[in-house]
């Protein structure tokens, strides 16, 4: 499964207080690797705003990608771009709440999805997410000088 993801689209709806700060987009790299551990999926994130004159993109690991525009282009032209680039569409999600980049998707044989319902699965993942760490919490069995110490705690009681 794989998502290309409108990263300030999904960012307006799950926090939009975070839009403008540097430390949202970083919060939501981190909900979106919560939701790769659990879902063992690719994704692309697109945002908008890129400081350097070319198209950038930035490994997070070998499946996570963030997709910065180059000069003169936006966010939307590089998902655009992306969709009409795709070879294997199969299990391919278009994360976005904007009109024009769904129907490009959908006009490409490519799934979308509105931010709203992502914000809503992402959340049930990253609620699993928390059980899992839950139950991989490791429990170290105690140590003989403990399990000798507690002995003599239980034998001196009459």
């Amino acid at each position: 499964m794989a998502y290309l993801i409108d990263g300030n689209n999904l960012l307006g709806r799950i926090a939009p207080h975070e839009l403008k700060e540097r430390s949202g987009r970083e919060g939501l790299v981190g909900r979106l690797l919560g939701f790769q551990k659990v879902t063992h999926s690719r994704i692309h994130l697109v945002f908008d705003g890129n400081p350097e004159r070319e198209r950038t993109a930035v490994a997070v690991n070998p499946k996570f990608t963030i997709l910065y525009p180059g000069e003169g282009q936006s966010a939307d032209d590089v998902i655009e771009d992306v969709i009409l680039r795709l070879t294997d569409r199969r299990r391919f999600f278009v994360v976005s709440s904007d009109r024009a980049i769904r129907e490009c998707a959908k006009a490409n044989g490519v799934t979308a999805v509105t931010s709203e319902v992502f914000a809503r699965e992402l959340k049930t993942a990253l609620k699993e997410r928390k059980k899992q760490k839950e139950m991989e919490k490791r429990v170290e069995a105690p140590s003989p000088l403990e399990v000798n110490l507690w002995d003599e705690v239980f034998k001196s009681k009459p």
